[in-house]
């Protein structure tokens, strides 16, 4: 069986994070420079082999101020974490067009196993006769398992921020030929 390499379409894909603020509502983050590779046994991503990574300095909350303490030690500590990674160990099944990716996370040096969703949309040509795969994946993390405890408390009981964070992401792959 033949291994098919996949790359990142980058101008059609987005990572997204959520987090509650005040504990009322979701602040929306990007990371705007990001890879992502995979390896299949012909097409079928199953049981493919997926890395990611981040670069910590593209984060984007629509907020400068906001951005440059996210990068501070404070939280990711971008001097000296520049990179956030994801390496996936396993894809289960778990409907048709759906399964569960599991592998390790690192953010500041600390790995931790995650699982995230992933619904596959399809497979498909292009006009330019290229072959992609486009995906939606969805996850949740403990910040504080990966040494992001920075917190506020607020004058009327509770947290400046959760926390819990969402991970949304909106993922086109280019099959290599």
């Amino acid at each position: 069986m033949a291994t098919t390499k996949w790359t990142l379409d980058p101008t059609h894909s987005e990572i997204q994070f959520k987090i509650k603020h005040l504990m009322i509502t979701n602040v929306t983050g990007n990371f705007n420079k990001f890879d992502i590779t995979a390896e299949t046994v012909e097409d079928n991503f199953s049981n493919g082999k997926v890395s990611f990574s981040a670069d910590v300095d593209s984060i984007d909350t629509n907020n400068d101020q906001r951005d440059g303490h996210l990068k501070s030690p404070d939280f990711f500590d971008a001097a000296n974490f520049p990179r956030i990674s994801f390496e996936a160990s396993n894809a289960n099944n778990v409907e048709k067009d759906g399964f569960e990716l599991v592998g390790d996370l690192t953010i500041r040096d600390v790995t931790k196993p995650v699982k995230l969703q992933v619904e596959l949309g399809g497979v498909t040509k292009d006009p330019y006769g290229n072959t992609k795969a486009g995906f939606t994946v969805q996850g949740k993390i403990n910040r504080k398992d990966f040494g992001l405890t920075w917190n506020a408390p607020l004058e009327a009981g509770g947290v400046m921020v959760s926390e819990d964070v969402k991970i949304l992401g909106e993922i086109q792959l280019v099959k290599q030929q």
